[in-house]
């Protein structure tokens, strides 16, 4: 195993860190060991202060939603974007909406990578949209697995790494969406007080109807035009 430097850590989950250091903008990491990010790219205002009041978060699962799930994905030579993807993010990023990435990452509880392969393969992810005119969103990983690190509360369908976001983020989970192609998913978002959406491309593609009444959607361009309907439908402060 690669030896790996822990990000912020703790029940709620890491968020992408290197070494100690915070993110810069756009979550390129700063210091060796991955390519330079790419130019600036107007992004929308992520932090606490960009609104007097919570707003609405969208939540990507990133395996099986955003890239394809061929088991274990921490190599930029292994990932490949599903169709639709970067127009999803473009059309949530149109929209204004905070996006953050949250994902189960127990590979590393199981030896097969490090933290420092997730923040590699991130970085190279933020190039990627920074030449397409888009901004990286955050990402927040867990890295556990209860065979081999014992019961937490980030790895979904616990909603940890959702409630570590808003917290940093001033978002309102109420009026949130999490966006995934598993129930574990789709539970995690319910579970912190807001919608969901079961994408059926990955491992969506085989299941049954969501649970808790939550929403689907063909894939997660399908999904992010739902929401951002939604979002508009409801107003700045509906229901969600």
């Amino acid at each position: 195993m690669i030896p790996s430097d822990p990000g912020s850590s703790g029940p709620e989950g890491h968020s992408a860190r290197r070494g100690g250091q915070s993110a810069l903008p756009g979550g390129a990491f700063p210091g060796p060991g991955g390519p330079a990010p790419g130019p600036p790219v107007p992004r929308p205002e992520n932090g606490p202060s960009a609104a007097a009041a919570p707003r609405p978060g969208v939540f990507l699962d990133r395996d099986g939603t955003l890239n394809l799930d061929d088991g274990y994905t921490w190599r930029w030579e292994d990932f490949r974007w599903l169709p639709g993807a970067i127009e999803a993010l473009r059309v949530l990023q149109d929209e204004g909406l905070f996006v953050a990435i949250v994902t189960n990452q127990a590979g590393v509880a199981r030896g097969l990578y490090g933290e420092r392969d997730i923040a590699a393969l991130h970085e190279r992810m933020g190039a990627d949209l920074a030449s397409r005119g888009l901004a990286l969103p955050p990402l927040y990983y867990c890295p556990h697995h209860p065979d081999f690190t014992g019961p937490c509360g980030c790895r979904k369908p616990e909603p940890g790494m959702l409630v570590k976001a808003a917290r940093e983020h001033s978002l309102d989970l109420s009026r949130s969406f999490m966006v995934g192609d598993k129930t574990s998913e789709v539970l995690a978002g319910l579970t912190a007080g807001g919608a969901a959406v079961l994408v059926r491309t990955g491992y969506g593609a085989g299941s049954g109807p969501p649970p808790g009444g939550a929403l689907e959607a063909p894939d997660v361009l399908g999904a992010a035009k739902l929401i951002a309907s939604l979002v508009k439908a409801r107003g700045p402060a509906g229901p969600p």
